[in-house]
């Protein structure tokens, strides 16, 4: 089988494209652009260089990964739904899978219909997300590549962390771990990853010199990185403020890439 995975949110199709190929044997590509990885999560596959202001690279960006899906079978868009519909027109014959992942979907299922309605096979990654979706949506878990974030005993364990950006749903969460790490007692590490970026292959070092990580409490449901923490061994402080430890099996990227084939397989027949 191959599929071209399409655009990169928070690293997800770099984790599934490269254990579909590692477990399954399958012929896996991701497509992303530079200006929208800034931490570069794209470790599988490959990202064009251009600026988020220049309009070319971004016509010709999107040009190139239209000319390219001509020779994959399964199309795996990720958030970047504007391109579904091109896709679905050139290519009405390949199936093409929606993987909604947050904002990009959140309390927007009505007025994007026109356009999720046209895939084979729609996902969400966090369960929250489901709130809305029509009834064929299906909820896959966000993977952790466990190859790259793991345990690293040889590294000094102090403190907790939190990281944020400048974005208004923040606002409320960085008050909160704030109150979180006083509660505690937590000496508490604030990283602002907009003024101090972190390049995705250096997370795990970095995870793994803290004892707690506190997550967001902005939506239900567990951060991408506050997964990647438990698999690091660190404990989680999620939203509801309990403390949680170990990665859930479901978010294994084994069992993660055995769910969508079994979707996959059924959309199939």
């Amino acid at each position: 089988m191959k599929v071209l995975h399409i655009w990169n949110t928070a690293g997800v199709a770099n984790t599934i494209a490269k254990y579909q190929a590692k477990l399954l044997g399958w012929n896996t590509w991701v497509l992303m652009r530079k200006s929208h990885d800034p931490f570069n999560m794209t470790l599988y596959g490959e990202v064009d260089p251009d600026t988020r202001q220049s309009f070319m690279p971004k016509a010709l960006w999107i040009l190139k990964t239209i000319v390219k899906s001509h020779g994959y079978d399964i199309l795996h868009i990720h958030a970047l739904d504007k391109i579904l519909l091109p896709l679905k027109l050139l290519y009405p014959n390949k199936l093409i899978i929606m993987h909604y992942k947050g904002t990009d979907i959140r309390g927007r299922w009505r007025q994007r219909k026109h356009i999720w309605k046209h895939a084979d096979l729609l996902l969400v990654s966090t369960p929250d997300l489901l709130e809305g979706a029509p009834s064929h949506a299906h909820y896959l878990p966000n993977p952790v590549d466990t190859e790259l974030f793991k345990p690293m005993p040889h590294l000094r364990r102090h403190g907790a962390l939190f990281i944020y950006d400048d974005k208004p749903k923040f606002q409320h969460s960085l008050k909160w771990a704030l109150e979180t790490a006083w509660e505690h007692g937590f000496d508490l590490y604030i990283l602002h990853r907009g003024k101090t970026p972190i390049p995705y292959r250096k997370m795990p070092e970095f995870l793994n010199q803290f004892h707690i990580f506190i997550d967001h409490c902005y939506v239900p449901a567990l951060s991408k990185t506050a997964l990647e923490a438990l698999a690091c061994g660190l404990k989680v402080v999620r939203w509801d403020g309990k403390i949680i430890e170990g990665l859930p099996d479901e978010h294994r990227p084994e069992n993660v890439v055995k769910q969508l084939t079994k979707l996959i397989n059924e959309v199939i027949g």
